[in-house]
């Protein structure tokens, strides 16, 4: 066997170890991707109808505008950027898209005088914004794949905590996240959302008697007790549904990511196979050559 042709089959070897390892990641990012459907589906309904209750609090409550998580500062100076990346490659896109939206953000935020305090999920957020050594208000790793309310929680008391404190003392003024919204498998994008402050809408019924408000409600002991106890838990909800759709996405991309791997190591293996067959053909056409000028030359000499 000639050098060229080992060669060519050592390659061969090579991609098709690689094209096993890409299809079995294809396969297991397939499978994830259904049960982080479940977990997003399940968790949406809940989001729906705390958000419901709370629009019903702040349109009952004539104060609400003063309450601290739904005031806008006059002057706003300084916000928080929540960034969802992967703690794991092999998703194509998926961590860089959500950097540069947050990127393109917080450039639009400073261009109004509002400086960013980055909140970064993942790994490849946190290794993207200390290579480019800017400080962080929080690092939250491990999870992104399989993420937990107990995970948003953390990453929701830490925002809040920021909201609260006075922007003299380190505080923040608003808060923004930025996650992949899962669409379909074959459809994610990078989105924004603000979260705090929280803007209140006077909701306006339609009839066929013309547009008139909403009901009343009446609250026990009153609005702004219930608004307490609703606003933590819808901004750590918030946060858990971003979790859950950037799970859903991440898994998407690196299946897809992981399918065009493994095409293009079946392209490869094809491309190469045809290379060693030639090889091999000239090596046999030389072999022949060979024996008939040997045979050639002692027809000649005899």
């Amino acid at each position: 066997m000639g050098a060229q042709l080992r060669v060519y089959r050592r390659r061969i070897k090579s991609v098709q170890a690689t094209k096993k390892i890409t299809k079995a990641m294809e396969l297991i990012a397939s499978s994830r991707i259904v049960k982080a459907q479940q977990r997003l589906e399940a968790s949406l309904p809940y989001l729906t109808h705390l958000y419901a209750a709370i629009n019903a609090a702040a349109t009952g409550a004539a104060d609400v505008r003063k309450h601290p998580l739904m005031a806008n500062a006059e002057n706003r100076s300084k916000a928080a950027v929540l960034v969802i990346t992967a703690d794991r490659g092999l998703a194509g896109a998926y961590s860089s898209n959500a950097i540069k939206e947050a990127e393109a953000l917080s450039t639009n935020l400073r261009e109004k005088g509002i400086s960013v305090v980055p909140y970064i999920v993942g790994r490849k957020g946190v290794s993207y914004y200390r290579f480019r050594d800017r400080a962080m208000g929080g690092q939250y790793t491990g999870f992104t794949d399989q993420p937990t309310y107990a995970d948003a929680k953390r990453i929701g008391s830490d925002l809040l905590e920021a909201f609260l404190t006075p922007t003299e003392e380190g505080g923040v003024d608003e808060i923004h996240v930025v996650y992949t919204h899962f669409s379909s498998m074959v459809a994610q994008q990078a989105r924004i959302r603000r979260i705090l402050p929280l803007e209140v809408v006077d909701e306006v019924v339609e009839s066929s008697e013309g547009s008139h408000p909403s009901a009343l409600y009446e609250f026990e002991p009153d609005a702004e007790t219930v608004l307490d106890g609703l606003l933590p838990q819808y901004i750590d909800q918030t946060v858990y549904s971003a979790l859950l759709m950037s799970a859903a996405s991440e898994h998407a991309a690196r299946r897809r990511a992981m399918k065009s791997a493994t095409d293009n190591a079946e392209e490869m293996i094809k491309s190469l196979s045809r290379q060693a067959n030639q090889a091999r053909q000239a090596e046999i056409t030389q072999e022949i050559s060979e024996i008939v000028g040997g045979a050639d030359a002692l027809s000649a000499a005899g």
